[in-house]
């Protein structure tokens, strides 16, 4: 039996060509696409394909949120992050949310049917090139006691939230009645903990938690 793929992804070009590398594949076909998460999870429903490939990054509903509601409503079918982003953060925010896999945009065009056959098949995919520094980091990081936890702390969501909305390190010490160099502590460390570089990336990891709504 073939897989069922669903695609989305809100650039009518990336489906066009994902569509032909998968359609190349003799055990794989694809029923269906979406343009955004909200008709994501729509078409998810109705046809039940094996595997929900999506794009982070789409309107209406980001990938985030429509891989936790796709999850939710059709537990048999998996989703398969495909993406441009590198940093650790989404991926363990996807992972989180249910994802089985995760692959780059940039990487080669195999990568993709490799990825939704061992999605399909129960397994978990993790794009080779992040895997490779994922393991790095987690070698370097975890100590002799156990793995380092990698999970933010309420002061630290609370610092890259005000971060996000675009406030200055003193206006944020300002409003949690820090000091700036407890504020320079706790945004370095979420930041690192997420693997980002700079504030656009905590602006997009931002948007798709649904932080910015509130401002």
């Amino acid at each position: 039996m073939k897989v069922r793929v669903l695609l989305a992804d809100d650039h009518e070009t990336v489906r066009e060509g994902l569509k032909a590398i998968l359609h190349a594949q003799p055990d794989m076909e694809v029923v269906g696409e979406a343009a955004d998460g909200q008709e994501a999870l729509a078409f998810a429903r109705r046809l039940r394909p094996h595997v929900v490939v999506l794009d982070i990054s789409m309107p209406r509903m980001n990938g985030l949120v429509a891989t936790r509601e796709i999850r939710q409503a059709c537990p048999h079918t998996r989703v398969l992050a495909l993406t441009r982003h590198v940093e650790q953060g989404y991926l363990q925010r996807l992972l989180r949310a249910g994802a089985s896999g995760y692959v780059l945009k940039q990487s080669r065009a195999m990568e993709l049917p490799q990825a939704i056959r061992a999605v399909a098949g129960g397994g978990t995919f993790i794009d080779p090139a992040i895997a490779t520094d994922l393991v790095a980091e987690l070698q370097r990081d975890a100590p002799l006691t156990g793995p380092k936890p990698r999970e933010l702390t309420p002061r630290e969501i609370q610092v890259l939230k005000l971060m996000a909305w675009g406030h200055s390190n003193k206006e944020t010490a300002a409003r949690l009645d820090l000091s700036v160099k407890t504020v320079e502590t706790h945004k370095t460390k979420a930041m690192q903990k997420l693997g980002m570089q700079s504030r656009i990336d905590v602006v997009q990891f931002a948007v798709l938690e649904g932080w910015l709504k509130d401002a």
